[in-house]
């Protein structure tokens, strides 16, 4: 009888011969370079073979569960088909078709792969495109992100935010920002300065892709988000009022890497006397290149912010915020992006900062995973 620790090897052993036969033989179609090549452990229907079938209790992924099988770009799931499952830190399970089958072969396989779900709500994962710092992207995520900002000039100022976004259904996120810091503030009487912190105004926000297009590259989304009065006015860490931000974000991948962010939106206070209403606009030009073919990836980027006060005669302030987004690990869904903040109009009145964060795709794996 076969021992059950042989087994694995065995199916995975078999899975390659099959595919290199294949190979040989021609081009093959996508379902037969599927059937050979991926079927004896994830299954002709994609649902994933039995475990009695495998040899080993690894759960095996669901290709017809879409909130799995759309949610990541080609390139993520070609670099895991050529090079094995060890190369974003996934289980040695998965055996590399690099010497097996070609780039080609290995597109056309996972275009029969992505057969597998036929609902067409879901956004592709290559319209995920890398987070700015300021500008909000229009993909609906599931991932965590804490940010720092740090004044560079004039009174001090170190303020911090947790943001956790949770997709729901194919095509909306929940998003729940929770700011905090300190802010150097001035006594009265001159009598120097006093650092003065607690938690800021707290937000809660709704996101829809309304629309999106794998084959345009485009993605166009709304957000509605209310922001609580739970920050201290006096300690310059909230507005004394309830704010109403509705605002419209728009994504575009283009050739060679480059791609683009918009956001439009405005910030409608609940009471007009404890502040202003504004408008504002954002955009964003990058490109991500990796290092080698499936490594690390960079993301440089340089981000264009502008806000108005609506009332007649008001200046608009612009400001720059050259940055770069940079993948941590190997599983690349834990990510750092670090920029500077540095003001074009009133710069006699505003200050130079300097802005990081760190995220963590969750959905991918525990934050200590992948690396």
């Amino acid at each position: 009888m076969l021992g059950a620790s042989l087994r694995p090897a065995l199916v995975l052993s078999a899975a390659l011969l099959a595919t290199q036969a294949v190979a040989a033989q021609g081009q093959g179609s996508a379902r037969e370079l599927y059937m050979r090549a991926c079927a004896a452990c994830h299954g002709a229907d994609g649902r994933g073979a039995p475990a009695e079938q495998v040899g080993f209790d690894t759960p095996l992924p669901d290709f017809t569960d879409c909130g799995f099988a759309t949610r990541e770009p080609d390139g993520d799931w070609l670099a895991v088909a050529h090079q094995g499952g060890p190369t974003r830190a996934f289980s040695e399970l998965m055996p590399a078709f690099g010497q097996a089958l070609t780039i080609e072969q290995l597109q056309r396989t996972l275009d029969h792969l992505r057969t597998f779900c036929s609902n067409d709500d879901w956004p592709r994962g290559e319209l995920n495109l890398p987070r700015a710092l300021f500008t909000e992207k229009a993909y609906p995520e599931d991932e965590a992100v804490y940010t720092l900002d740090l004044s560079l000039e004039g009174e001090g100022a170190v303020l911090n935010e947790v943001v956790y976004e949770k997709r729901f259904g194919a095509r909306n996120q929940f998003e729940l920002a929770i700011p905090f810091g300190w802010n150097e503030l001035g006594l009265p009487g001159a009598a120097g300065t006093a650092w003065n912190g607690g938690v800021g105004d707290v937000a809660l926000g709704v996101k829809r892709a309304m629309w999106h297009s794998f084959q345009k590259g485009s993605i166009f989304s709304l957000t509605g988000e209310v922001i609580l009065p739970t920050g201290d006015e006096d300690d310059g860490l909230g507005k004394g009022t309830a704010v109403f931000e509705p605002f419209a974000s728009y994504g575009q991948v283009l050739p060679s890497g480059f791609f683009i962010h918009a956001q439009a939106g405005l910030e409608l206070p609940f009471h007009t006397d404890k502040a202003e209403q504004e408008a504002f606009w954002r955009f964003v030009l990058g490109r991500s290149i990796a290092a080698g073919r499936w490594g690390r990836t960079f993301s440089p980027m340089l981000e264009v912010l502008a806000a108005r006060e609506l009332e007649s005669g008001q200046p608009v302030d612009w400001d720059l915020v050259p940055q770069v987004q940079i993948t941590l690990n190997q599983r690349q869904h834990v990510m750092f992006n670090i920029g500077v903040r540095l003001p074009v109009t009133d710069t006699d009145v505003r200050e130079t900062r300097l802005v990081f964060y760190i995220l963590w795709d969750w959905f991918d794996g525990g934050f200590l995973e992948g690396w």
